[in-house]
């Protein structure tokens, strides 16, 4: 089926995709008219929770969704909606007097959860340089510095390089350093330090200081050196201040996810040496992740733990590996990762679309089925518009460059 894929027929249902069924689903569903910015939680079966807690994840990225979704189609409900969030960090996530952002709010826009979560504080940044980059605000751009630095006089550890997991309200040490339920209550993870690479990355673009040029290169090496595993090329998912491993878990989705941050990061940084590694590093993750991870179907599996292979899949892996294996390709040339990401689209669109209710299922089981889970919500603190649009704009520019290609 894949191998009749054109790229137009690709790029024209990657362009209904994301306008209709990801864009249109949460302009109409989740904008909270009583309240302030976005509904916190729509249940699976569609039903909405108006007085569930706010995420600052959640806001972050439909701030990040909606500006970026302007750059490419410059409409501008698509602008006001990023103003939305971006109001509702500002006026009720904002901490007024230490700095950063609070990780959950209420209705009434009062701290629930007020640690510094550095995952979150990076997310705003990612989304507040988006937000620049199609608008040219200064005053985002400014408050987008003032959590950097906050984040570099904080978070940073100058011993042994990387940031720490979290802080408390008033950026001092705290025990409490999981970033939800499912992680390790660790000093240092992969994911806070992709997304702060994808934070540095995408605030570089719009602001160019020695020192965020400095941190963003030792971010990517950072990658390479630690995060990486040489033995097997997948991502080590938790550390110690010291860099020793505590898990040996392996998730396919953040290792092709990184595949291609990392090279953006390098492509954006521009530094030439740090180039053919991070090229031959991403290639090296997609060819795992291709041989192990990816079921017959095209779907991506969610995690193997050394011992058992969870064979569910999330929406979001599938999401990053249509860009992971598109980006691998376009590195190597090689025709088994445009392949791969074709097939990761026929997945997505077969079985992850949720073509009755709107968006995107959590869970499909490794038949194609949708998992009617409570913890599932279609709409939640990280259920959210990023990955799904971002995979589809991702791809769409791409395609444009590979027109005689696909």
């Amino acid at each position: 089926m894949t191998q009749l894929l054109t790229g137009a027929r690709w790029r024209e249902e990657l362009t209904a995709e994301l306008k209709d069924n990801i864009l249109g689903y949460w302009l109409k569903n989740t904008v909270d008219e009583k309240y302030f910015g976005y509904i916190g939680e729509i249940a699976s079966s569609g039903e909405k929770l108006p007085e569930a807690d706010k995420g600052l994840v959640l806001h972050a990225r439909i701030m990040w969704t909606f500006a970026s979704a302007y750059r490419l189609y410059k409409d501008e409900t698509y602008l006001n909606a990023s103003k939305r969030a971006y109001e509702a960090l500002k006026t009720h996530f904002r901490d007024p007097e230490h700095g950063g952002l609070y990780w959950l709010i209420d209705i009434n826009g009062a701290a629930v959860s007020d640690k510094k979560q550095v995952y979150g504080q990076a997310f705003v940044i990612y989304a507040l340089s988006e937000y620049v980059r199609v608008t040219g605000d200064q005053e985002a751009l400014a408050w987008a510095e003032e959590i950097y630095r906050l984040l570099e006089k904080h978070a940073y550890d100058p011993v042994h390089l990387g940031y720490v997991e979290a802080l408390a309200r008033d950026w001092t040490e705290t025990d409490e350093l999981s970033l939800s339920g499912k992680d390790l209550n660790e000093r240092k993870s992969m994911n806070t330090h992709l997304h702060v690479l994808e934070a540095y990355t995408n605030l570089y673009r719009v602001w160019k200081p020695e020192g965020l040029k400095a941190k963003l290169k030792e971010l990517i090496e950072v990658h390479l050196d630690k995060i990486i595993d040489a033995n097997t090329d997948h991502f080590l998912l938790f550390f110690d201040d010291e860099w020793h491993s505590k898990a040996p878990h392996v998730s396919y989705g953040h290792d092709i996810e990184g595949s291609w941050l990392l090279w953006e990061a390098a492509e954006v940084l521009g530094d030439e040496s740090l180039l053919p590694r991070v090229k031959e590093a991403a290639v090296r993750m997609a060819k795992a992740t291709l041989e192990q991870g990816v079921d017959e179907d095209g779907g991506l599996f969610n995690e193997y733990d050394g011992h058992h292979l969870d064979d569910s899949k999330d929406w979001w892996p599938q999401a990053e590996a249509m860009v992971g294996f598109l980006n691998a390709y376009q590195l190597s040339g090689e025709a088994k990762y445009l392949e791969a990401a074709k097939h990761s689209w026929s997945f997505i669109s077969n079985f992850v679309s949720d073509r009755e209710g709107g968006e995107w299922h959590w869970q499909v089981t490794r038949a194609g089925e949708p998992v009617a889970n409570a913890n599932q919500p279609k709409v939640g603190q990280w259920k959210c518009p990023y990955h799904n649009s971002r995979a589809c704009i991702e791809v769409l520019e791409r395609l444009e460059h590979l027109k005689s290609e696909v």
